[in-house]
């Protein structure tokens, strides 16, 4: 099949050569996601199969990256919207949200975002997004959040309407806030309220992890 069967209509000879050079771009960066080893036995992650499913792609490429994220959720959408059931609820957990869905740009992935933001909680998907300014990340998404959360923000970011939900004295308290503490918004209770989140009994690097080995540690604590 030609490129231009494919494509389909009179297409201009320099689009479809444009076309051709950013198909071969991407080629480079997502090719090896791409592959048939010919046994017939699809490569995929299945999400039902777990409670918890991880995927890392920090060491993808960016477009690779928006690849996988898209397929993923494209995927997720698609087998709730056909059987029609909300349970098992799903949960999509994304980081970085301002660069897949952002506020100023284009973003292949910023409709669909948009769809699970809309209409996800319906179908039992809820999108939760992690980014570091809310006010890069595209309008109709952050209005359809039910629950938000802010740590430590910096003072001229906490002044865009995206925070309209935190008071004055909020604003002003979280440009102050110390590592483990949020202000939480949520439907139940009408007015944010401080957390504070207590510090973890597990080293979460190396470098926390002491040298006192477990049988002392336990003896200790009054341990068998």
């Amino acid at each position: 099949m030609t490129l231009e069967t494919l494509v389909g209509g009179r297409v201009a000879p320099g689009t479809l050569d444009a076309f051709r050079r950013r198909l071969h771009a991407a080629a480079q960066h997502i090719g090896h996601l791409v592959r048939d080893d010919g046994s017939g036995q699809p490569r995929r992650i299945e999400w039902r199969d777990h409670q918890v499913t991880v995927v890392d792609i920090h060491r993808l490429h960016a477009l690779a990256q928006m690849f996988v994220v898209g397929a993923l959720v494209k995927r997720a959408m698609e087998e709730k919207e056909a059987t029609g059931a909300s349970r098992p609820l799903l949960f999509v957990v994304l980081d970085e949200l301002n660069k897949y869905a952002p506020r100023t740009g284009w973003s292949p992935l910023s409709d669909l975002l948009l769809d699970v933001a809309e209409r996800g909680r319906s179908l039992g998907v809820s999108l939760l997004g992690a980014q570091q300014t809310a006010s890069e990340v595209e309008r109709r998404v952050v209005a359809n959040a039910s629950l938000r959360v802010v740590g430590r923000l910096d003072a001229a970011e906490a002044e865009h309407g995206e925070y309209g939900w935190l008071t004055r004295v909020a604003r002003q308290r979280a440009a102050m806030l110390q590592p483990g503490s949020m202000i939480v918004s949520q439907p139940e209770i009408p007015t944010p309220i401080l957390l504070r989140f207590p510090f973890p009994c597990w080293a979460t690097r190396a470098s926390e992890a002491g040298e006192t080995p477990d049988d002392d540690l336990f003896a200790r604590m009054g341990e068998p």
